[in-house]
């Protein structure tokens, strides 16, 4: 991510080359204010095939100084199966 962006991306080419080697997806923010929390959903390029893989999700903190968002944390949910095993668990916590 480039920390002088004001809008905070995922996605990321490679300098040598010029290819994307993950595209972002979506982006939904969670929180904004001094301390922003963003999920995202992207897709990393497989570096033997050339192939963008499943989606994944990214959850990351950013911290605002001198008005440009900072990254300070990360999460990233490696597949699909991990998401929903999570998604279980939410709902039996937050089951009303």
């Amino acid at each position: 991510m480039d920390t002088e962006n004001t809008e905070p991306t995922i996605e990321f080419t490679d300098e040598e080359t010029g290819e994307v080697v993950i595209k972002e997806l979506a982006k939904e923010y969670l929180s904004k204010g001094a301390w922003s929390t963003i999920m995202f959903l992207y897709q990393e390029k497989n570096a033997k095939t050339g192939e963008f893989g499943e989606p994944k999700v990214s959850v990351r903190r950013y911290q605002k100084q001198q008005g440009v968002l900072k990254q300070r944390s990360k999460f990233n949910i490696s597949s699909k199966e991990q998401a929903k095993a999570m998604i279980a668990i939410l709902n039996k916590w937050y089951e009303l």
